[in-house]
């Protein structure tokens, strides 16, 4: 699997949060219900100072490894401080050193989510030196039917 190492400056999300585990059997209902919400009108209205138009899925707080419990995060980036509804919270993605993999091409949105399930598997075997503080995925096309997609995983 091809992968680019990217130095990132820190970046400052409003986000919709929730705790799992990716052996629990309610990961999936709890990161797509969270997906769910955030496109919600009542919170991407709400959301002020967005620095562009791209939503992040985020994975941070882990209490060890890809084994562990982590926080799923789904939101936008911002600047500044802004008023966000009561339910969000901001998470900072570290300046560091991260690997980059990129999903793009023509796909409807169930292979989009197969492709990076893929990924993500692949990934975890792949022996690299993480630093399991925050992981990410930019989605920079809102086309349901085209993907452009970037996995960034931090490194030490």
């Amino acid at each position: 699997m091809n992968y680019e190492i990217v130095a990132l400056k820190e970046k400052t999300v409003a986000a919709l949060t929730a705790r799992t585990n990716n052996s629990s059997p309610e990961m999936g209902n709890i990161i797509g219900g969270l997906w769910k919400k955030f496109y919600s009108a009542e919170i991407v209205s709400a959301i002020k100072n967005r620095t562009n138009a791209c939503a992040l899925g985020m994975y941070t707080e882990y209490s060890s490894d890809e084994k562990g419990d982590y926080t799923a995060a789904v939101g936008c980036e911002i600047t500044g401080e802004t008023s966000l509804p009561s339910e969000m919270k901001i998470i900072k993605i570290p300046a560091g050193k991260y690997a980059e993999f990129s999903i793009t091409g023509e796909m409807d949105t169930n292979r989009q989510l197969a492709v990076l399930q893929r990924l993500w598997q692949e990934l975890w075997g792949m022996g690299l030196d993480r630093t399991y503080i925050c992981d990410f995925e930019e989605y920079r096309s809102a086309d349901p039917k085209f993907a452009d997609i970037h996995v960034y995983v931090g490194l030490k």
